[in-house]
């Protein structure tokens, strides 16, 4: 019998930690809010959990700037809160993944301030990536790039060298040639594997080496974080695989005692399907999030594109594929779709509904972003007074600013802060939630069967029942459809269909859909909407 991999075709929820629940009173997230909160996500019925950050960090980049790997920031907790939290999970069933960041580390880190101290030609500089400037006098940067979040990618330390960040001064990136580097990270992974979680998300996975040279950039202004535009010398060199293939040794060291397995999934961003295919190799990484989804536009031709490419250059190799429509980076599907009406109505409402449905339906593994079951939209009339994210502070533009997705999260009430904190009158959350979030409330949503939670609970639910879902054979066939309507089916019998007009058409099957994004009659597809059949083919 073919073993069955839990983490091919698993639904892990994204909780962003700062904002998912407060149990302090000091308006910012924390560990022990999240255990609160997992009978929750038990409920809506993912399969895990993947957790933001929460190491030691002076939040610079809201804890992508680890200052220590090995324990907890006491702004979100401590060891001990953490494994209750593992114990709780464990007695639920949920599996939990950490964040794991090993591009670059804060600048408050005990080897980066070692390094500052040591000075030029030390061995604690090797550790990252020192050199020394050009020009008069050393006065310009080593090499010509720019950094991920806006500015130069190099900062002059008080000696006269420079020092490479690829996101802000205050992340100084690893030099993973130096044999320290790999040997303690692999220990990093060993102390949190021996306290027991289920596997880790990796930041920055196609990043970490650069150039041993340092060359110059044909392209000084390419951002990383948009795949078509990536700087080749600091992104996706050939020597990053090995550091996945010694990642995934030690968690198939930790399987084979046990016979638990773990999970290693890469943001890995890079230009094609097919450089990221060479991420899922068996021996590499378990997963890659595919992004090229969630970038597509609300277009029938330019989704089954995205997934014709999916499933022929990284399904085709025996990979899983790995679904994303939102995360703690991106503008939220609801509003990206389109602009949202009051109470989750509106077509940005409608598609996003749709989408999910979708990705539910799509053979691999989904991952769900915090409030993404609500129908959250973006939080786009934050003052610049409170923006809190490293990128306008870099760059001055709101346009990419990633702060609307990440408010906290309404819980319950009619005011702020909605059940996210309780206990302390008065209290401010750290990112303030608009007077809609009330509309949006987990109370009010629970309570509503037409509300996007109950669509996702229910799109989950079926998924885990019906042997045509999840991973099933791994494949789909596409059916002809009308302009504007995608439909495939997976294996016997199950249809999935989405309108991407606003205009009614006829239904690829007949009968009434065991699910519906919307109002579904039998016969019809309304626009906007996604619906699953069970049908004779």
């Amino acid at each position: 019998m073919k073993r069955h991999h839990w983490w091919r075709d698993a639904v892990i929820y994204q909780v962003y930690v700062r904002s998912f629940l407060d149990s302090t009173g000091d308006g910012v997230g924390d560990l022990a809010g999240v255990r609160a909160g997992l009978p929750y996500l038990k409920k809506l019925g993912v399969d895990g959990v993947w957790l933001s950050p929460f190491y030691p960090s002076p939040q610079h980049d809201h804890g992508y700037d680890v200052a220590n790997y090995r324990d907890v920031d006491p702004l979100f907790g401590d060891l001990a809160e953490f494994d209750l939290l593992m114990a709780d999970a464990r007695r639920l069933g949920l599996r939990i993944l950490l964040d794991i960041v090993p591009n670059h580390c804060s600048s408050e880190h005990p080897w980066f301030r070692a390094a500052l101290a040591a000075g030029p030609g030390s061995e604690e500089r090797a550790r990252f990536h020192f050199a020394e400037g050009r020009g008069p006098g050393g006065a310009e940067p080593p090499n010509n790039w720019h950094a991920m979040f806006g500015g130069p990618a190099w900062t002059r330390t008080d000696d006269g060298q420079w020092y490479l960040h690829m996101f802000t001064p205050e992340q100084p990136d690893w030099n993973w040639r130096h044999p320290e580097i790999p040997a303690e990270f692999e220990e990093v992974l060993r102390f949190w594997l021996d306290r027991g979680v289920d596997g880790f998300r990796i930041d920055v996975a196609a990043g970490l080496f650069k150039h041993p040279e340092l060359p110059d950039s044909d392209d000084p202004e390419a951002d990383a974080r948009t795949r078509d535009s990536v700087n080749p010398l600091a992104w996706n060199q050939p020597e990053v695989h090995d550091v996945w293939r010694r990642w995934r040794a030690v968690c198939e060291e930790y399987t084979a005692r046990d016979g638990r397995e773990r999970l290693l999934v890469g943001e890995v961003s890079v230009p094609t399907a097919r450089e990221h295919a060479a991420y899922v190799r068996p021996d590499e990484l378990h997963q890659a999030f595919f992004f090229d989804l969630l970038g597509a536009p609300w277009d029938a031709d330019a989704f089954r594109k995205v997934i014709s490419e999916a499933m022929r250059d990284i399904a085709g190799t025996g990979s899983t594929l790995t679904w994303v429509l939102n995360n703690h980076d991106q503008v939220r599907t609801v509003t990206r779709y389109g602009e949202p009406a009051p109470g989750g109505s509106g077509l940005g409402a409608a598609r996003a509904r749709a989408a999910a449905l979708l990705m539910l339906a799509l053979p691999g593994a989904a991952y769900i972003y915090q409030g993404e079951e609500l129908g959250l939209p973006e939080v786009v009339d934050l003052p610049d007074d409170v923006l809190t994210d490293p990128v306008f502070h870099r760059t001055g533009s709101r346009a990419r600013v990633r702060d609307g997705c990440r408010v906290p999260l309404p819980w319950s009430g009619q005011a702020s802060p909605f059940g996210f904190t309780t206990g302390v009158e008065g209290v401010k959350t750290w990112l303030p939630q608009p007077d809609y979030f009330a509309e949006y409330a987990t109370e009010r949503a629970l309570a509503d069967t037409r509300s996007f939670w109950h669509l996702y609970r229910d799109g989950l639910q079926l998924r885990a029942s019906l042997p045509q879902l999840g991973d099933g054979d791994g494949t789909l066939r596409w059916l002809d459809t009308e302009p504007g309507v995608l439909a495939f089916t997976r294996g016997d019998g199950l249809v999935c269909a989405v309108n991407f007009g606003t205009a009614p058409t006829t239904a690829p099957v007949p009968g009434t859909p065991l699910l519906a994004s919307g109002p579904c009659p039998a016969g019809e597809l309304p626009g906007s909407t996604a619906a699953w059949w069970l049908a004779d083919l």
